[in-house]
């Protein structure tokens, strides 16, 4: 059995979308977990780990910039993806500013979004080695 690249939290509203995320950071050997609505991010954020999270921007309730900053309240350290179709430069601010690490505009290939998901995990593990080794160990 392969271990997974990283475990993945994404919150995507839009039905298709999630399904096609899903399939492609699955197919590159990534451990996805979806959600559609933002209050069901934070309850697993709370309760399991994992190594990223996708977020899109444009969502009922909160905003991807409010579900960050949420996120950022009782989870520093695990990077968050931006993966939406808002591309104005406000749009990527606003997300930077609200703790953010990256932001990929709707559509993208699919190898640069997995590039993007892996790179960002990858650089989360030199900063935090210690956790993502206790992690891998517990999960192996």
């Amino acid at each position: 059995m392969q271990i997974p690249k990283g475990r993945i939290l994404c919150t995507e509203d839009d039905p298709d979308s999630r399904e096609l995320i899903n399939l492609v950071l699955t197919k590159y050997g990534f451990d996805v977990v979806c959600t559609e609505r933002t209050d069901q991010a934070i309850d697993l954020a709370k309760v399991q780990f994992f190594d990223l999270y996708l977020v899109d921007n444009w969502m009922p309730g909160l905003s991807g910039t409010e579900l960050t900053q949420k996120l950022r309240k009782f989870d520093t350290k695990t990077p968050i993806l931006f993966y939406s179709a808002a591309a104005y430069e406000t749009d990527k601010e606003a997300a930077r500013l609200s703790g953010a690490q990256g932001y990929l505009v709707k559509p993208t290939d699919s190898d640069h979004l997995s590039a993007e998901v892996a790179r960002l995990i990858a650089e989360s593990r030199i900063a935090k080695p210690l956790e993502s080794a206790t992690h891998v160990s517990a999960t192996a």
